[in-house]
């Protein structure tokens, strides 16, 4: 597992879905109940690739959409 994804899951508020991820996956085990759901990893490996995705989708929801203006006119710019 990437240390950056396990440091940004350990940082997340303590209940939320990357910290209930990643104290499973500190704890070895694959099993993780999280908002009344139960759901079993196959391995720590998948469980990590579950913490990956939802920090990317994290950090994709974060980033500021950039902006572009253009300008257009009918007289060619006179």
């Amino acid at each position: 597992m990437d240390p950056n994804v396990l440091a940004w899951a350990l940082a997340q508020p303590t209940g939320g879905r990357a910290s209930v991820l990643a104290a499973a996956y500190t704890g070895g085990t694959t099993r993780v109940t999280f908002d009344g759901r139960t759901v079993e990893y196959r391995s720590l490996d998948e469980l990590g690739r579950a913490l990956a995705v939802l920090r990317g989708a994290e950090m994709a929801a974060a980033r500021r959409p950039s902006v572009t203006v253009a300008s257009f006119s009918r007289d060619g710019g006179r």
